[in-house]
């Protein structure tokens, strides 16, 4: 229980903190946060994506969130700089709520391993 009390504190601090700086304030979904992500891990802040790429940045975020789960591993970066995963096993079957709570432990835990208070 108190597990779930500190996720919650930690995943609305982190929302805030992110809706804040990328959003002026309007409320960050879990979709935006993994985009986020994936643009971090991309690294290339200062251009503007078409659709499908924007689609590919979440798949980096979602694949990078989960690596450390053992479902992804990375493989490499292409020509462009852009990183490629390997399934290594398929996911689990969750609950809409289930993904979401599994999703915002990813998310916390990449934070704060990459050093951002919460």
């Amino acid at each position: 229980m108190a597990r779930d009390t500190e996720l919650k504190a930690r995943w609305e601090k982190l929302q805030a903190d992110l809706s804040e700086r990328f959003a002026d304030g309007d409320t960050l979904d879990l979709d935006a946060i993994i985009y986020l992500i994936g643009v971090q891990e991309l690294g290339q802040f200062h251009r503007r994506f078409k659709k499908h790429e924007k689609l590919d940045l979440m798949h980096i975020g979602i694949c990078r969130l989960l690596e450390p789960y053992g479902y992804y591993e990375f493989e490499y970066f292409d020509d462009e700089g852009w990183p490629h995963y390997r399934l290594l096993e398929p996911l689990p079957v969750l609950k809409a709520g289930e993904q979401s709570v599994l999703m915002k432990e990813a998310i916390v835990t990449y934070f704060l391993e990459n050093d951002y208070p919460l």
